[in-house]
């Protein structure tokens, strides 16, 4: 645990913690293990993983969407998977598992964002 000292004003405050280190607080840093779920990140992993193996039998590697898939095809792709989640939503069977149809939205949606963050750099 850690004790934080009062700073002069216009600084932040320093932790001080029981063994004598100190560092910076948290304050308006991102909280990337607060925001994300392990759950979810293991299970979307696992996904993607499983979808390594390509039709002609090839495996992409795991990086190889970010070497760029244009914007209107990861939009199109959502759409489907998207269909698919909603109407598993509304009670009807739909074809493939619901945790992958989740997974493959997931997928789409980064890879426009991705895609569109790139752009902007």
């Amino acid at each position: 645990m850690a004790d934080v000292s009062h700073a002069p004003a216009g600084s932040l405050p320093i932790r001080t913690f029981s063994t004598g280190a100190t560092r910076d607080t948290a304050q308006g840093k991102l909280d990337y293990d607060g925001f994300l779920s392990p759950l979810v990140i293991r299970r979307y992993a696992e996904y993607m993983h499983a979808h390594r193996l390509q039709s002609d039998g090839t495996l992409r590697d795991s990086d190889n969407w970010q070497k760029g898939i244009p914007q209107d095809e990861y939009r199109k792709s959502a759409w489907r998977h998207f269909m698919d989640w909603w109407t598993w939503a509304r009670g009807w069977r739909v074809d493939g598992d619901i945790e992958d149809i989740a997974c493959a939205i997931l997928f789409n949606v980064m890879g426009w964002l991705h895609e569109y963050l790139a752009a902007r750099e």
